[in-house]
């Protein structure tokens, strides 16, 4: 049995890394990308090429994916997950890719604070202080004071805040929906939505550029399935460590492609903000087990 369950452990730890792989090749082909076409019709063809991973899902089943009492959450929740691309697209055009990765981290501190608004969670002192220092490592990484605001880490700012919603919801559509149905319902929702938003930008493609389209539509949607099948596999304290790989491979990147050298408040910043998420996400973890054993003690008749 331990065996099984190291085994299980070390695939989750696979899909992960291989999931900050795509999500890394993604970031830098729509960078690559922003040269010649908008971010917002950008995001249209991610949608629209994201149905290729999806397809097999529908040829086997058929609509059953999509048979759900939750489309009103469906909606809204794409609703959030559209505006919170196409300012993450729109990011990645303007700002390095290594300050876009690391303040992308920080979307996980603006759920724990929506979670106590709309889900009634309570928070310790230590998780308050776990978020506080996200924060301030995110400020870090801006560094207002020695240097002028990019306009791209307020768009990934954004895009971490309203993708906190998104979230929320998922949490709430997680309880009663399954990923499958969840996932589906995104990406069809969410191509005439960033459709619409193309429209106002909108460019004919070339060869070159959809074949490019096509690598950022595949490896979007094949990294968040991975990603999810990750944390199937191990625990989430576990398993997330390795999200951190997702900077390494964008400076990489940046560097090799794009020219960009991190500063060290990027490096500073981004291990701060970080080391937070992945705290938030331990304590979680502790809360749920507590909830769970209070919950099998508990007589029934309670």
């Amino acid at each position: 049995m331990q065996d099984n369950n190291n085994k299980s452990v070390l695939n989750g730890i696979g899909l992960m890394i291989i999931a900050t792989v795509l999500f890394s090749v993604m970031h830098a082909s729509i960078k690559y990308m922003s040269s010649s076409l908008h971010p917002f019709e950008i995001a249209f063809f991610r949608n629209l090429f994201g149905l290729i991973v999806i397809a097999p899902w529908f040829i086997r089943y058929g609509l059953e994916p999509l048979k759900t009492k939750k489309i009103k959450l469906h909606l809204a929740r794409s609703f959030f997950n559209v505006i919170a691309m196409l300012s993450f697209f729109y990011s990645l055009s303007i700002a390095p890719l290594a300050d876009v990765a690391s303040l992308a981290f920080t979307a996980p501190l603006f759920a724990s604070i929506l979670a106590v608004v709309f889900l009634k969670e309570i928070i310790g002192i230590k998780r308050i202080i776990a978020i506080i220092l996200g924060f301030i490592g995110a400020i870090i990484v801006i560094d207002p004071v020695y240097s002028s605001i990019n306009n791209g880490h307020i768009l990934t700012l954004l895009s971490a805040s309203v993708w906190s919603v998104s979230l929320i919801i998922i949490k709430i559509l997680g309880r009663t929906e399954s990923s499958v149905t969840i996932t589906s319902y995104m990406v069809i929702i969410m191509i005439p939505l960033s459709g619409i938003a193309a429209l106002f930008y909108w460019e004919t493609p070339t060869i070159n550029d959809l074949i490019f389209l096509v690598i950022i539509g595949i490896s979007g949607t094949a990294a968040q399935m991975l990603l999810a099948q990750a944390l199937r596999q191990g625990d989430t304290s576990i398993i997330m460590p390795f999200d951190f790989l997702k900077l390494i491979w964008a400076v990489g990147i940046g560097y090799l492609f794009f020219f960009e050298v991190p500063s060290l408040n990027t490096w500073l910043g981004s291990i701060i903000i970080f080391l937070s998420t992945l705290y938030i996400a331990y304590r979680e973890k502790i809360l749920s087990k507590k909830i769970k054993i209070k919950n099998i003690t508990q007589p029934v008749d309670q």
